[in-house]
């Protein structure tokens, strides 16, 4: 019995220790609650009317900001519109440009066959009439040189023997 005793104190004693530490703790959490009280209270009061203020600011300006949201999307709206036209008249105009130097290289190709069958009748033409024209030409004109030379020289010699007959022969060609 005796060590029940010892036993029954000391579950006294521990359940005495426990007692005082649970009541250590509950004068320690209330000591915390009541700081943590007044640090909310002292946030409170000096938070709350910086967030009312900005609560108020941000109800003020959601409809301008709705309006600012609006309006950057008309503008992209229209921009991207604008984006697409501009493509658009460039697309058209690159295929003008293209279908212009089409035409332009294919009026340069039949000038230069114009050009170049002209060139070909030109030359044709030329020695059409170098041999119709020019030709008979100088024939006739040689013909008619040597005929002219030929009186000349009939011509000239019977002057000559007529104006040089007292002179020999001989000393004519000297």
């Amino acid at each position: 019995m005796e060590h029940l005793n010892w036993f029954i104190g000391l579950t006294a004693l521990a359940i005495l220790l426990q007692a005082g530490i649970l009541f250590a703790l509950y004068l320690t959490v209330r000591q915390t609650t009541t700081r943590m009280e007044a640090l909310a209270g002292e946030f409170k009061s000096k938070t709350l009317p910086t967030v009312e203020t900005a609560q108020a600011m941000l109800v003020d300006l959601r409809p301008k900001i709705d309006q600012i949201v609006g309006n950057v999307t008309h503008i992209s709206g229209n921009a991207e519109h604008s984006a697409n036209l501009v493509r658009l008249q460039m697309e058209r105009i690159d295929a003008t440009m293209n279908e212009v130097l089409d035409r332009a290289r294919l009026q340069v190709i039949r000038a230069d066959d114009l050009v170049g069958r002209t060139l070909d009748k030109v030359e044709d033409t030329t020695e059409m009439v170098h041999r119709t024209v020019v030709s008979p030409v100088r024939h006739v004109s040689g013909l008619m040189q040597g005929l002219s030379a030929g009186f000349e020289h009939f011509l000239g010699q019977r002057r000559r023997n007529r104006d040089n007959m007292g002179v020999p022969q001989d000393e004519l060609f000297i």
